[in-house]
């Protein structure tokens, strides 16, 4: 089992290569009620650049850490795709749905980490 730390730095290494924009790590491990111990959310400026990211996290993680999701939703359209790494949820938005359902703000008593954007 791979280490959370470990697999929160190739999930954003992942995102970055297919060049993913306005990455944070959403810390949720001291917040009591949280499903999840943290969220990675991110967004591509298309629904080819969404799909492309998601496979791409899934893909680098399963050739750099021999690690597969639980689960992985929204190829079909495109516009929110999230992948189950058990505690770790990877979300892939489109700018606008992103803004939509703001799941920053509603985890805004959690550590937040913006990532830098590589361009």
């Amino acid at each position: 089992m791979v280490e959370n730390k470990k697999l929160i730095e190739a999930i954003v290494e992942g995102l970055q290569e297919k060049k993913a924009k306005n990455i944070v790590v959403v810390d949720m491990s001291e917040l009591d009620g949280a499903a999840f111990k943290y969220f990675v959310i991110c967004e591509g400026s298309s629904t080819t650049q969404v799909n492309t990211i998601g496979e791409s996290v899934m893909k680098y993680l399963r050739e750099n850490l021999q690690t597969k999701p639980f689960a992985y939703d929204g190829f079909a359209n495109s516009q929110w795709i999230v992948v189950d790494y058990g505690e770790i949820l990877v979300h892939v938005f489109l700018p606008e749905t992103r803004e939509f359902y703001k799941l920053e703000q509603l985890w805004a008593d959690a550590k937040i980490n913006q990532i830098e954007n590589i361009d």
